[in-house]
């Protein structure tokens, strides 16, 4: 449905410069007059920014395909080109059917109509007629929820609003290619979900192609496939999704086994974090015992502090919480540099990369001392002969009761 060759668009930046300081362009004055001092204040710098480079992609019919990356990775770029609002600089797209975009709020839908007229504009715009619009027209203002507002001008709408019936116009009119920015991120709760469920529908049972921006992890690892990760406007990886997803978080986190926060000593703090698996390099085989090991620095004796740490999956999803309060592990209350001990004696996660989000709390007014994100890792892989007895990883996680150890 989209092919996408050696694709690349350019900006150019263009910046003020001041080349001197006002005291010396005005000794400079002084000796010389008759200089003009406005060729000397300021000049315009050109440079030239690559929001995309080089891409090559095809996407086929029936797909629905994630794009993520950092800002300013060239995503949103991407899609006003696929959508025809912007032209590339270099390479082409060949698009095979119609495509309904929802990029930022705003784009698509002219202020002054209402509600009920910039339904038929954006069909007539797709190149449908007046009779299948109104086919599809209950259906768009049911999804919406916008019926009491129906003939007022959009320009009154809420941002929720607008991005409900822009959803509802752009997921109905049954355009072959549907085009999703993160604008569903402006909608409640219960919204997106319909959205997500909406897009599912489409790409799923309709066999159209559905290609759909976002920063929330879990809403790109449900909906999609196939995923596409952008970097500094070149194509960085492209594949199943919880591979992708995997590389984009592992590279936006600074990886190692210790944290150093030596700004923060002045106050309870993580100074390290340490796993220790059943093989060295981080591998750790299901079912084995796993150690961890903390070090906390207090600044001074204290009273009603917390330490947990979470298991965390590949997207970031905690699999598992353990905690201790002081009065169970008096540790937390000495001044100076304490090590904590956990050890799981069985522990049997999913295969795949966990790591390790590190918390030490207090109590109000300031209940969360610091949070470290990433602090460790480790990876769990299958033991043969578990293998050899048909054990289902995907269908059993198991923890044995954690044993806190005071040092």
């Amino acid at each position: 449905m989209i092919t996408i060759e050696n694709l690349s668009k350019k900006y150019l930046l263009q910046q003020s410069v001041q080349n001197e300081g006002l005291r010396h362009l005005l000794e400079e004055y002084l000796k010389n007059p008759l200089h003009k001092i406005s060729s000397q204040i300021k000049t315009d710098k050109r440079e030239v920014f690559w929001a995309l480079k080089n891409i090559s992609l095809n996407i086929n019919q029936g797909e629905i395909v994630g794009i993520i990356g950092k800002n300013g990775a060239g995503k949103s770029t991407l899609l006003k080109i696929l959508s025809r609002i912007t032209e590339p600089s270099g390479g082409r797209v060949v698009l095979r059917g119609r495509v309904a975009s929802l990029l930022e709020v705003g784009t698509g839908f002219h202020p002054e109509l209402s509600g009920r007229e910039n339904i038929f504009l954006n069909g007539a715009i797709l190149g449908m007629t007046r009779n299948e619009i109104r086919k599809k027209f209950d259906e768009i203002v049911a999804f919406a929820e916008v019926e009491r507002f129906l003939d007022t001008p959009v320009k009154r709408y809420s941002s929720g609003m607008y991005v409900r019936l822009a959803f509802a116009v752009a997921a109905h009119l049954e355009p072959e290619i549907l085009v999703v920015d993160e604008v569903l991120a402006v909608g409640d709760y219960e919204f997106q979900n319909k959205c997500l469920n909406k897009m599912q529908e489409v790409g799923g049972q309709s066999g159209r192609t559905v290609l759909f921006v976002s920063h929330n992890m879990n809403a790109i690892a449900n909906l999609t496939h196939r995923c596409i990760l952008l970097e500094k406007g070149s194509l960085k990886k492209d594949g199943p999704t919880a591979e992708v997803i995997s590389a984009y978080l592992e590279a936006g986190q600074e990886k190692g086994t210790k944290v150093n926060l030596p700004a923060q000593l002045k106050k309870p703090s993580i100074l390290r974090a340490e796993v220790f698996t059943s093989e060295p390099n981080g591998v750790h085989h299901q079912g084995k015992a796993l150690r961890f090991e903390f070090d906390i620095h207090m600044p001074e004796k204290t009273f009603g502090k917390a330490f947990s740490f979470q298991i965390c999956d590949a997207m970031q999803r905690p699999v598992i919480h353990l905690w201790k309060y002081d009065k169970e592990t008096p540790t937390l209350r000495k001044k100076g540099i304490n090590t904590l001990l956990c050890e799981i004696p069985i522990c049997r996660l999913n295969v795949g990369r966990f790591q390790i989000r590190a918390i030490l709390a207090g109590s109000p007014p300031d209940p969360i001392d610091q949070i470290v994100e990433h602090a460790c890792e480790f990876e769990v892989v299958i033991h043969d002969r578990q293998t050899l007895f048909g054990w289902r990883p995907e269908v059993c996680a198991y923890l044995e009761e954690a044993v806190w150890i005071e040092n």
